[in-house]
């Protein structure tokens, strides 16, 4: 095997540890159920439990982007997959919900270390032309987890219990911690001369400072608002039509897998050449037309044709993330600040995960129904447009401005 290929092999693992990590988050929606029977929990402490991640990266996000960007991008990822891995183990041991809380919280650190600095350590590994594809691959990474939690959860509950679940991821991401120090080249002992030894507070001036770093983080709040609303409610949608039970499961694990394929397209269409605004575009304006039919008035009597829309909705919408992660590196103020600009699109993404279901939950509960749910969420679609006409006028601007220094040298 060459180098090159042994390193495009160190970027395949980054992804599947971020696969790993994804685990962690999506473990608990299958499990809520049990936990509830086994030990009591209420519906608030389930939903802190699930809140508990979001708000590690509303508050976290950039940090760990600073913390990779000098600590090191690889070691960054390993210590993320070490407190994931001993975080899930003790939480099978824990007897009740105040532990899992905190573990939980632990956990939420763990994920943001883990896939803040793999789009960085994604492009370290492979070539430059082969670099907005496999970003494309990389914003799959989350939807991919979910689904496969989504699936796999309840079949292992149902013969090892909660705990044997949460141990099972554990050691999932153990597995991928050893894998990711044996196959992934070692950081540098020492960083570069220059620009590389910039200080966190030089890194993190240039990176707030940034129009172009506040407009794709803004986007991805637009876009994840949007998606965990759907994807949360979607459950309890189809039991009240009357697909409940392992039917349901399948049915939303199926609408959260899909997504990974707008994600792999976007970064195929960003790298032959198609406009970032129209693969943006295209992304939101079906995200409007699939919460529509998912969710409208006309659609309450055809559940095929909301199942649809829903499909369509993640499906199309995948196009977004896989777009934004292979644009931050353009839009990056500096090489020594993409892992930085990206913690800032994950704090801004779970702000978004954060807000967007209990948004979409208070108008549905005071109008008495779904059915206008759609006019919220199109709303985030429209502003996500207006966004990313102000994202594509700046990268305009820029090749513009390259080119002029070209041209004068």
């Amino acid at each position: 095997m060459t180098a090159q290929a042994r390193r495009t092999q160190g970027a395949w693992i980054v992804l599947l540890a971020g696969v790993a990590a994804a685990l962690h988050i999506a473990k608990l929606p299958p499990a809520i159920p049990v936990l509830q029977r086994e030990l009591g929990i209420t519906l608030v402490q389930a939903g802190f439990l699930l809140s508990l991640v979001q708000l590690a990266g509303m508050g976290l996000g950039i940090v760990a982007g600073l913390v990779a960007d000098g600590f090191g991008l690889r070691r960054s990822m390993l210590v993320g997959l070490a407190l994931l891995s001993g975080a899930g183990v003790a939480g099978g041991l824990a007897g009740d919900v105040t532990t899992l809380l905190i573990l939980r919280a632990v956990e939420g650190l763990g994920f943001l270390m883990t896939t803040v600095p793999a789009p960085s350590l994604i492009r370290r590994c492979v070539p430059p032309e082969r670099l907005t594809h496999m970003l494309g691959y990389w914003g799959s990474f989350m939807p991919f987890g979910t689904a496969l939690a989504l699936l796999v959860g309840p079949a292992v509950m149902g013969v090892a219990g909660w705990q044997g679940w949460w141990w099972l991821i554990a050691g999932v991401s153990t597995v991928m911690m050893i894998w990711l120090a044996w196959a992934v080249p070692a950081d540098a002992a020492h960083p570069a001369s220059g620009a590389a030894r910039a200080g966190w507070r030089e890194r993190l001036m240039q990176t707030l400072s940034s129009g172009g770093v506040w407009l794709i983080a803004l986007i991805f709040a637009s876009y994840s608002a949007q998606w965990l609303a759907v994807i949360g409610f979607l459950p309890a949608l189809y039991d009240a039509m009357g697909w409940g039970g392992m039917l349901g499961a399948v049915l939303t694990a199926v609408v959260a897998a899909v997504n990974m394929i707008g994600n792999i397209v976007a970064g195929h269409l960003l790298a032959h050449g198609v406009a970032p605004r129209a693969v943006l575009w295209g992304g939101f304006a079906a995200m409007a037309v699939g919460t529509f039919m998912a969710f409208g008035a006309t659609t309450q009597d055809l559940p095929m044709l909301r199942y649809l829309g829903a499909v369509l909705f993640s499906l199309f919408g995948g196009l977004i993330p896989g777009g934004l992660f292979g644009l931050a590196p353009r839009l990056a103020p500096s090489e020594q600040t993409v892992s930085t600009t990206i913690g800032w699109m994950m704090q801004w993404s779970a702000i978004g995960q954060f807000s967007g279901p209990p948004a979409v939950a208070w108008m549905a509960s005071r109008l008495g129904t779904w059915q206008w749910s759609w006019v919220l969420l199109g709303l985030c679609s429209a502003l996500g447009m207006g966004l990313a006409w102000r994202m594509s006028r700046r990268l305009a601007g820029g090749a513009l401005h390259r080119r002029g220094d070209a041209a004068a040298k």
